[in-house]
């Protein structure tokens, strides 16, 4: 059972309970138990087997009630008061919250006077201009869904990396939890980490094709069948994508990893330079004289004897790494096990959902040596930011719980850049804090020039160590902000302050384009999860994921760092 499914109405519930003013804890309890499950890569269907309601109970933001209506979906594939309150409000939120701006209030105001019920109905309200005139929207709020409804259509039918990736490791688990399987892996563009999927691509290898297959069509998640075959088998899944498994012969495995990771342009160009050296190759081997020279090889294998680097599979991408590999010059890509810590993460003190302590056991529990606790501050209303004075009472308070754990805690914050560039604490504040994150968090539609200017002023105070999430970006959600990236990056460059890779799966900002466009400055990356509960942390592997694909080494990332020369970074 996909923790996706049951998040996703748990975050419905959210958003049509939190309309009426009335019911705005009970909203809430739904929203922080939907940002529990959905960043679990543990099923609570495999919690509530082993460790029954109790364990339920355990993650964090689930009470008994919450629990009960788990269990209720997982025997039933429904919950009541869901079914409910769907009957009163037909509306699918989910999509219609994805233009920026579009609240619960807004959707229901639109269903009762236009009849309004998903984004095609919207989308032909505001070609019409019958939203202008309902008060609260207006022309630019028109204009401006139309432009999103089109953003949102270019997208297609892809889904966020993470949930592919965690669904992608859990079919694999299921089939080698079987004797039918010999290798299995994940292939396509989830290899190579995209920040979206369209589909999920599985090798495997077996004497027996047609009770893998079976045993596939029968995983739990399977929504449908697409196609059966004996070498290949679609299943329509119900995250919404389909997942294909190609059963291929043992001795060809590595070949078709290769034939099946690199994306389109990657594999022609690797063809064709195969075609020069006498040689061919195909998802089968890499042949010469008719005989396959990659029988039982890997990859690697194969890249090397075409006189090239092994090159990542999250660099496959024709953005020059095949001539790169040519020259013998592929970079040492940074690994996730060269992390020693993240340096943005959230407490109960702010929106997070679980207390300091459980924050610091879970980050010991990633091997860590350091982790940076950065609540947001004051002007952050909505995400319970803390004033300079609360700031003030939890760095003492900070200051006593790090007497108790080896790993190092320091202090820090998530600041909010101001409009005019100035940031949210006072500088009586800023002086205690180890770490400061700055992040934009309003005021999102501003000029290019203005918000450029705005991001440069605060780099320029010359009191924040990291820009966090600097371009502002929702994937499938909101687009960037308009911002000179180039200019900001020489004064990130000028000033030292590293520009963050933040990992939370809708983020993932900075994107593998502006890291290999940014990374042409002098400056720092600091790859964090932006973790608000313990589950959070997982997310690391996305970051990283992402700086592969932006080429990154770790001598350019701020947290591989050991705690001295971190500290050293951070005093600038």
């Amino acid at each position: 059972m996909s923790n996706r499914e049951i998040a996703d109405i748990f975050e419905n519930l959210y958003d049509i309970l939190s309309a009426d003013e009335k019911s705005k804890f009970e909203a809430l309890a739904y929203e922080k138990a939907a940002r529990s499950i959905g960043s679990m890569s543990v099923d609570v269907s495999d919690i509530y087997s082993m460790e029954g309601i109790s364990g339920l109970m355990k993650i964090p933001g689930v009470g008994r009630g919450i629990a009960s209506h788990i269990i209720e979906y997982l025997k039933t594939g429904k919950i009541q008061k869901y079914e409910e309150i769907k009957d009163k409000y037909p509306i699918d939120f989910q999509n219609l919250f994805k233009i920026e701006g579009f609240g619960p209030k807004k959707a229901i105001i639109l269903y009762s006077k236009l009849g309004v019920k998903n984004l095609n109905d919207l989308k032909k309200a505001a070609e019409n201009h019958r939203i202008r005139d309902i008060p609260g929207f207006g022309e630019k709020s028109e204009n401006l869904i139309l432009k999103n409804i089109s953003m949102l259509n270019s997208l297609g039918g892809r889904i966020l990396l993470y949930d592919g990736l965690t669904e992608g490791k859990k079919i694999v688990k299921y089939l080698k939890n079987s004797d039918l399987i010999k290798q299995c892996m994940i292939a396509g563009s989830t290899r190579r980490m995209r920040e979206t999927i369209g589909d999920i691509d599985i090798l495997a290898t077996s004497s027996d094709n047609k009770s893998v297959m079976d045993l596939f069509t029968e995983f739990p998640d399977v929504k449908s069948v697409v196609v059966k075959g004996d070498t290949k088998t679609t299943v329509l899944l119900n995250i919404g994508i389909t997942c294909d498994l190609r059963v291929i012969d043992d001795h060809s495995f590595g070949a078709a990893m290769q034939y099946f990771t690199g994306n389109k342009d990657h594999n022609i160009k690797l063809r064709k330079i195969s075609i020069d050296n006498n040689y061919k190759l195909s998802e089968y081997g890499l042949f010469y004289n008719d005989k396959n020279i990659a029988y039982d090889r890997d990859e690697k294998f194969i890249y090397n004897k075409l006189n090239m680097d092994y090159i990542p599979p999250e660099m496959r991408e024709d953005r020059g790494e095949i001539e790169l590999a040519l020259q013998h010059r592929i970079p040492e890509l940074i690994e996730l096990n060269d992390i020693k810590g993240d340096l943005h993460v959230h407490t109960v003190e702010s929106d997070g959902l679980n207390t300091t302590a459980e924050m610091i056991e879970a980050a010991i529990n990633k091997n860590y040596i350091y982790i940076a606790v950065t609540n947001h501050t004051k002007s952050l209303k909505v995400a319970n930011g803390m004033s300079d004075g609360r700031f003030m009472e939890y760095f003492d308070k900070i200051d006593e719980i790090g007497k108790k754990y080896k790993i190092k805690i320091l202090k820090g914050a998530e600041v909010d850049i101001l409009k005019d560039g100035s940031l949210d604490l006072e500088d009586e504040t800023l002086k205690r804090i180890d770490c400061v994150v700055a992040s934009v968090h309003t005021g999102m539609n501003m000029p290019e020039e203005d918000m450029t200017d705005r991001i440069i002023n605060a780099i320029k105070t010359n009191k924040i160590n990291i820009l966090g999430h600097p371009t502002g970006r929702l994937i499938n959600e909101r687009p960037p902000y308009n911002t000179d990236i180039n200019k900001i990056s020489e004064y990130c460059e000028k000033y030292k302050t590293a520009m963050e890779i933040n990992a939370s799966p809708e983020r993932l900002d900075l994107n593998d384009e502006n890291i290999l466009k940014t990374s042409k400055y002098n400056i720092y990356y600091s790859i964090d999860t932006d973790s608000h509960n313990i589950y959070g942390y997982d997310f690391m592997e996305l970051g990283v994921g992402t700086a592969r694909r932006g080429w990154l080494t770790k001598n350019r990332v701020i947290n591989t760092m050991d705690l001295n020369n971190l500290i050293k970074f951070l005093k600038k």
